[in-house]
């Protein structure tokens, strides 16, 4: 029988771990674990285009399955690479574990080709656990503590392994000193605070009369009893971005999205309020959160350290979300007859009422907001969604609603373009019976989407439901930075640094072999969700879209944010801009006369 290495015992660990796949692009530092994978045969192995895009998948299999993904590279350039799919894990808080490899031992020190102290360069992303096997006694140990840590932390973490070592052979460990056998096990508590402190919580929450909350990702199990905290509170609900798939959107006292890209109804909830109860968020957007002092405030989160971060909070309930609210829930008041509650519903319906108006404002040629409405009625219950960074992520949050139930996801704190078609290809895999629809600008398409449909090209004939839905906005500009600089540096637009070259991004996926068409007409942007998603293949939709809608934050903070952008417009000439003017201070009524 063939020697067993160190190379197989780390197959060996990841299948006692559950992991069904790892993504990555080979390398010889790590060609003897390329080896031991395809003698095993149990763990898959997926081949993105480009490292970066295997640490993005890697992170879209955490999010999408709930478990950990693993990406493996090279070291050198290929560890390099992987730094930024481990920083969207680090600042998402997603469970990954790279495995990274390294020049012989041997020559570490020397200056070797394709050197790198790895365990420099991974100190800051992977803080909560980062390690390189240098024996192979300590191989078992090591992968079993970075898997944990992952999970405990629920954070990336890094495991280095030399060439030298991965071709050791891989011994049965000794009961003696110097050797530890650790087990691939893992079990989350589930923590309750005390019954003192869920007393306070209620005693704050119920002398409130203007309640809400704010939920994110931590909710992810506690659906239910976000919803009958609610209702018994009379309280608005707003959610992070990234605890926006987590809420029921159809209820009328959902507001939706809060922050800079949110929507207006979350920003008169959380303006109004006077308790805010925080569910499982971190969300950095401070600005808009209530002034502090202006609402008494109560916090959940499995993350002792994270409870305050945000803002002041009264009463700090360390826990798990779910077994939190079931806890505290017979301890509050019914306050559903409050006439808050009916001003919430009001503020929601207003939003909705508004939000349709502006997905059907005329623009040149297809307005963006319009593409993500037609969703709306069209969205598979089984769906998944992946949304790049952009301005889609915009319409994303103010327009679309979402199935309940329906995972979506895109990179959130970190805000990295090209992590969509990555994350797409992730939620498939994991999923393959289930259509799957991504929703990108043309910028991060042709950061990282362009190549990555290739390996689309490559896998979807093996999936047992091959719709795979791309929608590309092409408005030909870096909208979110073109916006963004009129709005925070009072700067006209850069052409030089904002155009960007058109590209036939519908032709090149029929070229791969995938189904495509592009829509210039707002009347076919229906017709064309429709055909991609009776497609018998990957499809690729392309809307000619208006740079010129305008990113305006909600009221009362957009007010300013929107004199400035004006005057920035001011400096500008031709006819987008004048467009742009006029489309601004379209929005500015529509938003003054919303919020009053």
């Amino acid at each position: 029988m063939p020697q067993r290495l160190v190379a197989d015992a780390i197959v060996e660990r990841l299948e006692a771990w559950a992991v069904p796949r790892v993504f990555g692009y080979s390398g010889d530092g790590i060609n003897s674990f390329m080896g031991a994978l395809r003698r095993a045969g149990t763990v898959e192995f997926i081949q993105a285009r480009h490292e970066e895009n295997a640490a993005f998948m890697a992170v879209g299999h955490a999010k999408y399955s709930g478990g950990v993904g693993v990406v493996t590279s090279t070291q050198g350039p290929g560890a390099i690479h992987l730094l930024n799919g481990l920083y969207d894990a680090k600042l998402d808080s997603v469970p990954v574990v790279a495995i990274i490899g390294q020049q012989s031992r041997s020559v570490l020190g020397s200056g070797y080709m394709q050197e790198v102290d790895l365990l420099d360069l991974t100190k800051d992303v992977a803080s909560a656990f980062r390690e390189q096997v240098n024996t192979p006694e300590a191989l078992p140990m090591v992968l079993d503590r970075a898997f944990k840590a992952a999970l405990a932390n629920r954070a990336p973490a890094v495991v280095i392994v030399p060439h030298d070592v991965q071709e050791m052979p891989a011994p049965e460990l000794e009961h003696k000193h110097g050797i530890i056998a650790t087990a691939p096990r893992y079990q989350q508590s589930a923590s309750v605070p005390v019954a003192d402190d869920l007393k306070s919580a209620a005693d704050v929450l119920n002398a409130g009369s203007k309640v809400a909350l704010l939920v994110g990702q931590g909710a992810r199990h506690a659906w239910n009893e976000v919803a009958a905290v609610a209702e018994r509170l009379g309280a608005g609900i707003t959610t992070s971005l990234l605890g926006k798939p987590y809420v029921d959107e159809s209820l009328p006292i959902v507001a939706g999205t809060m922050g800079h890209l949110g929507t207006s109804a979350s920003g008169q909830v959380l303006g109004g309020c006077d308790t805010l109860l925080i569910i499982g968020s971190n969300d950095p957007w401070t600005e808009f959160y209530p002034p502090p002092g202006a609402a008494r405030a109560v916090q959940i989160d499995t993350d002792s350290g994270a409870i305050g971060n945000r803002y002041p909070v009264e009463v700090p309930l360390p826990g798990d979300a779910s077994r939190t609210l079931q806890a505290l829930l017979p301890l509050l008041e019914d306050k559903q007859d409050l006439p808050w509650r009916g001003q919430v519903e009001q503020w929601v319906s207003h939003w909705h009422e508004l939000a349709a108006e502006r997905a059907m404002t005329k623009a040149d040629p297809v307005n963006p907001e319009r593409v993500l409405f037609e969703l709306n009625s069209r969205f598979p219950a089984d769906g998944r969604l992946a949304v790049d960074v952009g301005s889609s992520v915009y319409w994303y949050a103010r327009q679309l609603r979402l199935p309940l139930g329906v995972p979506a996801h895109l990179s959130s704190t970190l805000a990295s373009m090209g992590c969509s078609v990555p994350y797409g290809i992730a939620a498939k895999l994991d999923q393959p019976r289930s259509p799957v629809l991504l929703v990108t600008g043309d910028g991060a398409m042709q950061m990282t989407g362009i190549a990555e449909l290739i390996t689309v090209s490559r896998m979807w004939q093996t999936w047992q439901d091959p719709r795979f839905v791309i929608c590309v906005l092409n408005n030909r500009e870096l909208a979110e930075v073109t916006w963004e600089q009129r709005e925070m540096e009072g700067e006209p637009r850069y052409e030089a640094s904002q155009a960007l070259p058109d590209f036939d991004y519908a032709g090149y996926a029929k070229l791969l072999g995938l189904g495509g068409e592009r829509v210039d007409d707002p009347e076919q942007v229906g017709a064309a969700w429709d055909a991609a998603l009776a497609a018998d293949r990957p499809y690729l939709i392309e809307v000619f879209t208006d740079p010129e809608t305008p990113l305006l934050p909600p009221f009362p903070a957009g007010e300013q944010k929107a004199g400035t952008m004006l005057e920035a417009l001011g400096q500008e000439t031709g006819d987008s801009a004048n467009r742009a003017q006029l489309q601004l201070r379209t929005y500015v009524d529509q938003e003054k006369s919303n919020f009053s």
